[in-house]
């Protein structure tokens, strides 16, 4: 006779609280939901199939190594890294203050770091033309100070994919933080390391997984960003035109480039999916 302190399932001790393993339901599925469940799966699956089979396999070399094409691919993963890099200065102190410091409004800071996510990537390149544009709240002052121009510009690319990437960091950061233990930092506190570098030797090589899967995301976030950037950046080749603007512009003159581009971003995401698939999606 079974103890019934045992999981049927799994075989975990649910009242001494041993190791539980996933529960999975034996048999077959029921109709009404295995049907729903294979129209979703082709809804996502189909468009992707479709990509690789229109994809013009034979003159791909070509398409991807044209001038066009290259600048594209080129300025994108340069301001994609960069943003990146934007996003991890800024974003990792963010995401720590958010875990680790009790302040009023902390729940409302939150929100607004959060949404970029939810935000129209259009109405974040308007609002960044607001704020950092030449007469913008603070662009103007820039421009008047230092002679420093954003919008339509290389590094006005750079502002608009951090803007919209950083949030994907700061997310994966702070749960990181939230799951790790906070006594580790409290131990080299009272050994005499001040907060700072409690935070470099001891939190941030704890951390240091979680802070990789959020710039991956960031990255890949970044490098597929258009709305924000066409808007705060506009399209000029080589300068300000990325892989997501050459696909629009392609895809009006020349079809065939336009799915070859696609399919490079599709490649990077499949990579991207890749190196997360061990944090995220790994199966019992």
């Amino acid at each position: 006779m079974s103890s019934p302190s045992r999981d049927k399932a799994g075989g975990a001790d649910t009242l001494t609280g041993g190791p539980r393993r996933r529960r999975v339901l034996r048999g077959g599925a029921p109709l009404p939901l295995l049907v729903p469940a294979l129209i979703g799966l082709a809804f996502l699956v189909l468009p992707l199939v479709a990509l690789l089979i229109r994809a013009p396999w034979r003159s791909m070399p070509g398409l991807l190594t044209s001038t066009e094409v290259w600048q594209a691919l080129q300025l994108s993963l340069v301001c994609a890294t960069a943003a990146t890099a934007v996003s991890l200065v800024i974003g990792v102190p963010l995401a720590w203050l958010l875990a680790r410091v009790e302040f009023p409004g902390r729940g409302v800071v939150r929100a607004l770091v959060t949404l970029p996510l939810v935000l129209p990537p259009v109405v974040g390149g308007v609002a960044l033309l607001m704020a950092l544009g030449r007469n913008g709240v603070v662009g103007k002052w820039l421009d008047s100070w230092f002679g420093v121009t954003l919008p339509f510009t290389t590094a006005g690319v750079v502002v608009a994919e951090a803007f919209v990437a950083m949030p994907f960091l700061v997310i994966s950061v702070e749960g990181t933080l939230r799951a790790a233990d906070p006594r580790y930092e409290e131990a080299a506190t009272t050994l005499g390391a001040s907060r700072f570098t409690a935070f470099r030797r001891v939190t941030l090589p704890l951390i240091a997984p979680g802070v990789a899967a959020g710039a991956v995301l960031a990255w890949a976030r970044a490098l597929g960003e258009f709305g924000a950037t066409i808007t705060f950046a506009g399209n000029f080749p080589g300068r300000t035109q990325t892989m997501p603007l050459a696909v629009y512009l392609a895809l009006q003159n020349d079809p065939e480039a336009a799915i070859a581009l696609s399919l490079v971003l599709l490649a990077v995401s499949i990579a991207v999916l890749a190196g997360l698939r061990d944090r995220w999606m790994t199966a019992s």
